[in-house]
């Protein structure tokens, strides 16, 4: 059976079966490595969402204690300014990700238009 022509990271060969007219794994082919960027992207995107999935579970059930009594008042006061400062922290995560993401596809556009335009700079 065919093997994939790519490497692994530390240099040894992929060991991965891949279909006879394929030379590459999907890990490997270059063809689709704009297919993983993408994949990778949102992948990253999901996580903050789950954060705040879980941080939205955890102050409702927190809120559902305090109001049957077995949370102590205080006590859910001080937790949920906590988790306001995750939420917060949550926000600028996903900011920061975004400009990346941006800078990144800015960087790449610029790339192909010089290679378009033969080098030359449109941007002062």
């Amino acid at each position: 059976m065919p093997r994939c022509g790519g490497s692994k990271p530390n240099g040894s060969p992929c060991e991965r079966i891949v279909g006879a007219s394929q030379g590459y794994c999907y890990a490997h082919d270059p063809g689709r490595a704009e297919e993983r960027r993408r994949n990778a992207s949102r992948a990253a995107r999901s996580k903050p969402s789950r954060e705040l999935s879980d941080i939205k579970r955890r102050l409702s059930e927190m809120a559902d204690g305090v109001l049957a009594g077995n949370v102590n008042r205080s006590s859910a006061a001080v937790a949920g300014q906590l988790l306001n400062t995750v939420i917060r922290a949550v926000g600028v995560e996903l900011k920061v990700r975004e400009q990346q993401d941006l800078i990144e596809r800015m960087e790449e556009l610029e790339r192909l238009l010089e290679q378009k335009d033969g080098g030359r700079q449109r941007w002062g």
